[in-house]
């Protein structure tokens, strides 16, 4: 996904503007944990913390009253549906669009499966050759972070890119960080394409994790 809020560019230069090793504003520090924790929430199928966390980050960031952090808080949102393979509209970033950076923009049409090689060149590094039309397992080869690894996947499967190795490697990442709603979400696009190439036994041992996955006791807050 786009850089963690941690870093902006403008707290970036508020930050340098104050000598050496000033202290980060308040809202700097909470918006950073509250996306950490509002990540790994969602991603494990906490809807309840995911959803208070979300709105803390939000507001955290809404108070410097600069549009494109807020528009990254939303991107940042839409970016870990997309690795649960849900590609509902990002909405909330839509109405922050005219006042966004070309790299939001660039972003928010990556996710939506839309963006343009030219725009390759304002995404992050790991999602470059994707949206320069890479296909195929060899698109995620170099993306070390599990979280930027999915989302490159997913995107891969919503433009039609992904072959059964991209499944099986979004499926394994989230595995190993236990995300259970992305292990659901990806466990379930390998069953669908093993049911449609005729593979009933495969798709009914990938039926079988799934249900593995959702028997278990729902994930509390960390």
């Amino acid at each position: 996904m786009m850089k963690k809020l941690a870093l902006p560019l403008l707290a970036a230069a508020l930050l340098a503007a104050c000598g050496n090793k000033p202290r980060q504003p308040d809202w700097l520090v909470n918006a950073d944990g509250a996306q950490d924790r509002y990540e790994r929430a969602y991603l494990s199928g906490n809807d309840r913390v995911a959803g208070s966390e979300f709105t803390r980050f939000r507001s955290e960031v809404a108070s410097t009253a600069q549009p494109a952090l807020v528009a990254r808080a939303e991107l940042t949102r839409c970016a870990v549906q997309v690795a649960s393979l849900d590609f509902a509209p990002c909405t909330g970033f839509e109405p922050l669009r005219a006042d966004a950076s070309d790299a939001e923009r660039a972003y928010a049409d990556f996710l939506a499966g839309r963006a343009t090689p030219e725009q390759a060149k304002l995404l992050p590094e790991d999602y470059r050759g994707v949206a320069g039309g890479q296909g195929g397992a060899a698109a995620l080869k170099n993306i070390k972070g599990p979280l930027p690894r999915l989302i490159a996947a997913a995107v891969l499967l919503r433009t039609e890119k992904a072959d059964p190795e991209v499944l099986v490697i979004a499926t394994d990442t989230a595995s190993e960080q236990g995300w259970r709603r992305s292990v659901l979400a990806w466990l379930g696009a390998q069953a669908m394409r093993a049911e449609k190439a005729g593979a009933t036994e495969e798709a009914a041992r990938l039926r079988r994790r799934m249900e593995l996955a959702a028997s278990a006791p729902a994930p509390s807050a960390r």
